[in-house]
């Protein structure tokens, strides 16, 4: 990082002309709301951030491996390289925050400076993150989630290796869309009770390459009446046709088997979770 100029990674011009392409095609997106932007970043950005990602092992990885996900996860800044760290702040800036207003139609959104469950996301061969809403509270500043914001970080991805994001309906009866996490791909998207989302399927990747994402997520002091419900953490919800165990510490080891259910049943994360705000990696 050799000049000023050089550390800004956003382009305000660039930022204000997708957001004038795209906002129309954003909420008129099914299942939910939801845009995908190609070639987002400069590439040469995100080689620097490519270079500096921890490789499991190398940091102390918050690790998750239980039946609905199988998952690393970090958003603690000082185990960031010096390129991520920048990117990151920049995209909790001024400049970032008005472009998505503009993109999605939602005012006052307000940037995560704790990266509560974002960060850096990293899957290993086998990895999976079941169908699941993502947490809608804030627990340290008590604001409504609204949006997720994910940058894919995975050169030479090929299609059979999996890790789609999955989009499906409100009903959790079909996928609306599939999304392979390419390298400088983001996926912007609203978040509500119904937006459900994951990569339900193991990863088949070669051992030793993982799928690399940096995540994102950010809030509004209030949401529209529509949407509003009581608090939860991140929930759950199996496929039709899966089978899916989950243990539950709280209950006294108890298990609950969830298996070709249509439709499926809700499963509260905070039921078996002991994290009260979990990296939602996508």
């Amino acid at each position: 990082m050799n000049s000023t100029t050089s550390l800004f990674c956003l382009d305000e011009n660039r930022l204000n002309n997708l957001a004038s392409q795209f906002s129309q095609s954003y909420a008129q997106a099914t299942p939910f709301p939801h845009i995908i932007i190609d070639d987002f970043l400069p590439a040469s950005l995100l080689d620097r951030i490519l270079e500096e990602f921890p490789q499991p092992g190398t940091i102390e990885w918050q690790k998750f491996n239980n039946p609905a996900e199988k998952k690393l996860a970090s958003n603690l800044e000082l185990q960031m390289g010096e390129w991520t760290r920048v990117l990151l702040y920049q995209l909790n800036s001024s400049t970032f925050i008005k472009f998505l207003e503009s993109l999605t139609g939602i005012e006052g959104i307000i940037p995560d400076p704790h990266f509560a469950g974002g960060g850096l996301h990293q899957i290993e061969r086998g990895g999976f993150l079941k169908m699941h809403v993502d947490f809608n509270r804030h627990n340290k500043l008590k604001l409504d989630r609204r949006l997720n914001l994910l940058i894919y970080l995975n050169k030479d991805w090929e299609e059979e290796y999996g890790g789609h994001l999955e989009l499906w309906d409100k009903d959790m009866t079909q996928c609306e869309k599939k999304i392979l996490p390419i390298f400088n791909r983001c996926v912007i998207f609203s978040t509500t009770d119904f937006s459900y989302h994951g990569h339900p399927e193991p990863l088949t990747c070669p051992e030793g390459q993982t799928r690399k994402s940096l995540a994102l997520y950010y809030y509004s002091n209030g949401r529209p009446a529509e949407e509003v419900s009581g608090t939860h953490t991140t929930v759950f919800k199996a496929r039709p046709g899966d089978e899916l165990q989950v243990e539950n510490p709280s209950g006294g080891g108890v298990k609950t088997f969830l298996k070709k259910l249509v439709p499926p049943i809700l499963i509260d994360a905070k039921n078996y979770l002991k994290d009260k705000q979990k990296p939602g990696d996508h």
